[in-house]
């Protein structure tokens, strides 16, 4: 049985990616601005940003993203760019984030 590699599918892998100072996941901190699947669905693109520039912890995302992506049958290659337009707010927050953001900070 193969797998549809689709945008749902990367989110929800994407979900187990969890910033290190916010220990929220990157899709429910609205990081992920987009992602691109290849025609031939071997290379995808995830198009982020970081919570702040600069972000010590843009290497260890980055790279868990690329595990998480290319550990699904299929995909080759991943690569992730990093954008701040526009920049990161705390309103691109899921409403489960929100919450749980109240509660930490």
């Amino acid at each position: 049985m193969t797998t549809t590699i689709n945008e749902e599918l990367i989110r929800g892998m994407l979900t187990d990616v969890v910033d290190p100072e916010i220990q929220i996941d990157i899709i429910n901190l609205g990081m992920v601005y987009g992602v691109d699947i290849s025609e031939d669905q071997k290379h995808v693109k995830v198009t982020m940003t970081l919570t702040a520039m600069g972000c010590p912890a843009y290497d260890m995302l980055r790279d868990d993203i690329i595990e998480k992506v290319t550990s699904l049958p299929g995909i080759e290659t991943c690569e992730v760019e990093l954008t701040f337009d526009p920049p990161w707010d705390k309103e691109m927050m899921s409403e489960e984030a929100k919450l749980v953001f109240k509660y930490l900070f």
